[in-house]
């Protein structure tokens, strides 16, 4: 599988990355079994994935542990691992939303973050994280400096417990006060062929910077995949996204339909589509696909191995501007 460097470092990533928040199930994705989890995240370096996503936030922990379970029989230099910071659960901070009945808050303070690593660290079971990312950014009424965030991440750095820096859910204005106070290596953000906010900003200043960024939702929870019907009743995380609301899920469901004979062309599947449109956009850009079973890592993979043509690629963008 082709890989990227991360940002400006001698970290080598794969175009394709699994993402792990359904994994850790909870409120949001229902009941997992742990055991075909674990499975799954093993399976991604055999089929060429050497990048995993993870955070505290995804179940209270809970995905963490699974990737720190399945990397007991894992080569850990084998594996690139991005965890993230500031959303708790366990003490105050900006809120957030709510998980079940649970509260969640944002907080990038120093002392919160130096609980938090030490706290991934032993769920994860490994002595140094690759790259840590701050999940979303601090707000009002409990504000931190980004001065004061990178001034922790960078001595992080250089004790050896993170090797990498990065950002998620952030504006063209937080990269550059984090460029301020030292390297960002990866920059997260939504990004699918119907949610290109980040096109008008945020890519090119990545690109420019070299800056690797990383999209994740490439297929809108499922929604570009072409599993689901006009008829189809959004559940858990799904149920308050945009593309799932009654007025776009038609408009969505009938714009992958229209794919069918680019998965004829390619002999793919349209969420092999979706991911290869996205990674089509530059050789900056990584993207997460979400999985829990090791049969939806085995299809998902494929997308790696598609070049859409650039009479392809304008065509599914001709198509999707139409619905937006």
């Amino acid at each position: 599988m082709k890989k990227i460097k991360l940002g400006k470092t001698d970290i080598d990533i794969t175009k394709l990355g699994m993402g792990t928040w359904a994994i850790g199930g909870g409120p949001a994705w229902g009941d997992r079994n742990v055991q075909e989890c674990v499975d799954t995240i093993r399976m991604a370096p055999k089929l060429g994935i050497n990048l995993l996503d993870t955070a505290p936030a995804y179940n209270f922990g809970n995905s963490e542990k699974i990737l720190g379970e399945a990397l007991k029989e894992m080569n850990r230099e084998e594996v690139c691992i991005i965890t993230k910071c500031g959303i708790v659960w366990d003490r105050k901070g900006s809120l957030f939303n709510k998980v079940g009945d649970t509260q969640l808050y944002k907080n990038l303070s120093r002392e919160s973050i130096l609980l938090e690593v030490e706290e991934s660290l032993n769920r994860l079971e490994t002595d140094y994280i690759d790259v840590y990312m701050t999940h979303w950014q601090s707000v009002e009424p409990c504000f931190t400096p980004i001065s004061e965030t990178m001034g922790v991440l960078n001595e992080l750095k250089a004790q050896g417990k993170i090797r990498a820096i990065g950002a998620a859910n952030m504006t063209v204005e937080h990269m550059n006060e984090y460029l301020k106070w030292g390297s960002l290596d990866i920059v997260q953000g939504k990004y699918s062929i119907l949610d290109r906010a980040v096109e008008e900003e945020l890519l090119p200043v990545c690109r420019e910077r070299q800056i690797t960024f990383q999209a994740y939702s490439p297929l809108e929870q499922g929604l570009l995949s072409g599993r689901y019907t006009k008829d189809y009743q959004p559940k858990g995380a799904q149920a308050n996204k945009k593309w799932f609301q009654p007025e776009n899920m038609g408009k969505a469901i009938h714009m992958v339909e229209q794919w069918k004979p680019l998965c004829e062309k390619y002999d793919c599947t349209a969420a092999n589509l979706a991911l290869a449109w996205v990674m089509g956009q530059g050789d900056y850009i990584t993207v997460l696909n979400g999985c829990s079973k090791t049969s939806q890592l085995v299809e998902n993979v494929k997308a790696a191995q598609i070049t859409l043509s650039e009479e392809d690629m304008i065509q599914m963008n001709d198509l999707a501007l139409k619905i937006m």
